[in-house]
């Protein structure tokens, strides 16, 4: 079984967006979700440490927005040395391949449904706005722009728009609430809902007093 330890090695704790913290509440958030809808904690807690394990990280390049291909392979890489079966191993790597909001695989089993939630949760309430706001940096993009027409009609940027965290807020964080899959998750949304959205609006009404 992966431990905390190893992923001390995998994550840089000093990446605001997907490091170390960032991999330690999404672990506790699909332990808690887990337990309460009974799930093969093994395979979440494995998928959990290593869902951001390869590609996530600034200065990895293209592989950043695919990066969970890339972590799925290195998942199966770390379990079959650990002398995991197979279909244990496919199982924790459909969670990993299924946790993006962008990705292309939706989560089908109970564990990729609440690896999905955990990782959402977390872009949600004021880590989500805290991580939103470090990915701008680590991006060289501004904490806020006024979005085009364009973009609020299509969510795509018009030639020489920023893509900023108000973007992003607009863009996904705003609907996260509604792609959730699992009630516990839908409950720890409400919340961090509320803070995240108000804080985002406030920034919008703080930027055009200026603008």
């Amino acid at each position: 079984m992966p431990t905390i330890d190893q992923a001390r090695d995998w994550y840089d704790a000093n990446d605001p967006v997907h490091g170390l913290g960032h991999i330690l509440r999404v672990l506790a958030l699909a332990e808690r979700m887990g337990d309460e809808l009974d799930a093969d904690l093994e395979v979440l807690q494995a998928a959990a440490l290593l869902h951001d394990a390869s590609g996530a990280h600034p200065g990895e390049g293209a592989d950043r927005q695919s990066h969970e291909q890339m972590s799925a392979l290195f998942a199966g890489e770390v379990l079959r040395k650990e002398g995991w079966e197979q279909t244990r191993i496919d199982a924790v790597q459909h969670c990993i391949r299924a946790h993006r909001f962008r990705g292309n695989e939706p989560p089908e089993t109970l564990e990729a449904k609440i690896l999905f939630d955990a990782d959402k949760l977390d872009v949600m309430g004021a880590f989500g706005a805290a991580r939103t706001l470090g990915y701008a940096l680590q991006a060289g993009q501004p904490f806020f722009a006024e979005p085009s027409e364009h973009f609020l009609r299509t969510g795509e940027t018009e030639d020489g728009e920023a893509h900023s965290a108000y973007h992003e807020y607009l863009f996904k964080l705003c609907k996260v609430k509604g792609q959730l899959h699992t009630e516990p998750a839908r409950r720890l949304a409400e919340e961090r809902h509320a803070v995240l959205t108000a804080f985002f609006n406030q920034m919008a009404v703080e930027a055009r007093v200026v603008s």
